[in-house]
């Protein structure tokens, strides 16, 4: 009895399976097609929770970013009384430190900590208002497509403490150039190469044949070379002095970012101005 019983449901599963492939409205047919809309769904489901933990780091970095930005907004406006300009170096610092270089490192901005750029920030002496920006990139998670990078921007507008003035307000949109404590001229490029300097060690005894690549000959520099020169002296490529210390001033600069209105009297810069 247990023979015949198992020998008919074996045929009708025999049967069932036929007419499954004969009939394509068959249940069988309705069962691949929800297999084929469940691998279909699985990679979906990722793919939205990836972006959706993209958008939460994302919104993170954001957050991090302007925190930081606001520390370095808040020791900038208790120091503008005595330093009325904002010095990029300095702001940038100032984020990275707050926020952590090893949290920077291992977020999705593109570069890490060396990614962070605060070249727009400025101050004008005259009002003490400043606006520090932040500038980074992204880059996405998935790189189908390749590295593809987003660019953000974070800013902020505050006083620095120097009083009260009611007039004379900075414009929003007024261009941001660099100038140096002893430079005639202002730069609209941060990385212009006459910002930037390289310093190069030769042989004191062949630095009267060489030039700068302006073709200009090297000079002593007044700060440093009034004692004996040893067998190498430092000079820079755009520079026209030649110096015997390398802790010497001379080849130590400090950038300022100033609205142009504020760079009166200079000249603008024959590379990037």
């Amino acid at each position: 009895m247990a023979f015949t019983d198992t020998t008919m449901f074996f045929n009708q599963n025999i049967s069932h399976r036929h007419h499954c492939l004969l009939n394509k409205r068959a249940p069988f047919c309705v069962s691949g097609s929800i297999t084929i809309e469940a691998a279909l769904a699985v990679p979906m489901f990722f793919l939205a929770i990836i972006a959706l933990c993209y958008m939460m780091e994302v919104m993170s970095v954001r957050t991090s970013i302007r925190s930081g930005m606001q520390s370095a907004g808040k020791m900038a406006a208790r120091e503008a009384y005595m330093k009325p300009v904002l010095i990029p170096g300095e702001i940038e610092k100032t984020v990275i430190e707050s926020i952590g270089e090893e949290r920077l490192e291992q977020s999705i901005i593109e570069g890490g900590s060396q990614g962070i750029r605060c070249e727009k920030s400025y101050m004008s002496p005259v009002t003490g208002l400043m606006e520090i920006r932040v500038n980074y990139r992204v880059f996405l998670p998935v790189r189908f497509f390749g590295q593809i990078t987003v660019p953000m921007e974070e800013s902020c507008r505050l006083k620095g403490w120097i009083g009260y003035e009611k007039t004379g307000f900075l414009h929003r949109d007024e261009t941001v150039v660099y100038i140096t404590e002893t430079g005639m001229v202002y730069h609209k490029d941060y990385h212009c190469t006459y910002l930037e300097l390289s310093i190069k060690t030769v042989p004191s005894n062949e630095v009267d044949a060489l030039r700068n690549k302006s073709q200009g000959k090297y000079y002593p520099c007044e700060r440093c070379t009034g004692r004996q020169l040893g067998e190498e002296v430092y000079i820079t490529d755009y520079g026209n002095r030649y110096h015997s210390s390398l802790s010497c001033s001379g080849l130590k600069r400090t950038i300022y970012a100033v609205p142009l209105s504020e760079a009166a009297g200079k000249g603008a810069c024959s590379k990037c101005g």
